[in-house]
């Protein structure tokens, strides 16, 4: 029986994280899964850039779901706490005015400083309304920042308040879960500890072994990662799948062999490992760049007995993977910004 490969080149409309792909190589990949962990439903993020906050709540949720704990999580919560705090230092800082917009850009080691900060909801207690959009309440709040005003920041933020009342939905004060009522601040506090996460990279104009701020766009909060070899980190990354532990992805899906319509990620020369020196003149040349985050779920090989990594995306489940992406290991050798995964 003949398989149609589709030839004709489809742009697909990425919603919210990372850039468009410029052509579509795919080519029908049969494969197999080998590690499969459990995961909540795959949500879509819409028009956000809020994948790095979708993929860290989805690996924070498997690390329950394996140890037998079901936790389903907001992203809207702590995306409307990031936006209450960037207002707020805004205003206590520079009087509303700024060089830097209101973004709801991020990495995932942020969405840990955030719910260490300000706590988490529920999923079913708290998500956004389906005509809801970030990027025009980002602008909304934007112009009521520079707005010039006499009134005193308190004030201010709680005119920003009812904004995000109007968008987003009146948060609840408490978590009600499992018979037990917590504060967000305690019920984050019991789903993910600060120093449960170890945050990884891979890049050689640093020191193997030490830690340093990744010098990316979104790594507004100037957040460390130790700085290791890539085997190293291929390694850490299969090791905590076997072992039963998800792995939050962030790297670039940019590179024409990544499709979600298809559900694959593969380069155009798969057939040449990816070395150090090559991962690193891609990172230096901007070939490289953090444009989207995932949660990585397994592994799987394919018919020539290559490794891919099953990852679970936010863009819906609109794709023949029901919403789950394959990434060859070359991708992730070469593609990969960092990875967030239980620490050792």
């Amino acid at each position: 029986m003949k398989q149609k490969i589709i030839l004709s080149a489809l742009l697909l409309a990425l919603i919210g994280c990372g850039k468009q792909s410029q052509k579509d190589i795919y080519r029908p990949l049969r494969l197999t899964d080998d590690i499969v962990l459990k995961t909540t439903p795959v949500k879509n993020q819409g028009s956000s850039p809020l994948c790095w906050v979708y993929a860290m709540l989805a690996t924070i949720e498997t690390e329950h779901l394996q140890q037998g704990d079901s936790v389903h999580l907001s992203p809207d919560y702590v995306a409307r706490m990031y936006l209450t705090e960037q207002a707020t230092h805004r205003l206590y800082t520079q009087g509303g005015k700024s060089d830097r917009p209101i973004t709801m850009r991020g990495m995932p080691g942020m969405l840990i400083n955030l719910i260490e900060t300000y706590g988490l909801q529920h999923f079913d207690a708290y998500h956004r309304p389906d005509d809801a959009d970030y990027n025009m309440l980002c602008r909304r709040i934007e112009k009521s920042l520079s707005t010039p005003a006499k009134d005193s920041p308190q004030s201010r933020l709680a005119d920003i308040s009812l904004l995000l009342d109007k968008g987003l939905g009146y948060p609840p004060r408490q978590v009600f879960m499992l018979g037990a009522v917590y504060t967000p601040l305690e019920f984050a506090h019991s789903v993910c500890r600060s120093d449960e996460y170890e945050a990884l990279t891979s890049f050689t104009h640093h020191p193997f072994g030490q830690r340093f701020a990744l010098e990316v766009p979104d790594n507004y909060y100037h957040n460390t990662f130790l700085n290791v070899p890539i085997d190293t980190m291929m390694a850490r990354i299969v090791r905590a799948l076997r072992q039963g532990h998800p792995v939050c992805w962030e790297g670039d899906i940019s590179e024409p062999g990544f499709s979600f319509e298809h559900g694959t990620a593969t380069l155009h020369n798969e057939k040449e490992k990816v070395s150090q020196k090559h991962r690193q003149y891609s990172f230096e040349a901007h070939k490289t760049t953090d444009d989207h985050c995932m949660e990585i779920t397994g592994l799987a090989h394919d018919s020539r007995g290559r490794l891919f990594f099953r990852c679970k995306n936010s863009w819906g489940n609109d794709n023949p993977y029901n919403g789950f992406m394959y990434l060859s290991e070359n991708y992730i050798r070469l593609k990969t910004i960092a990875v967030f995964l239980p620490a050792e």
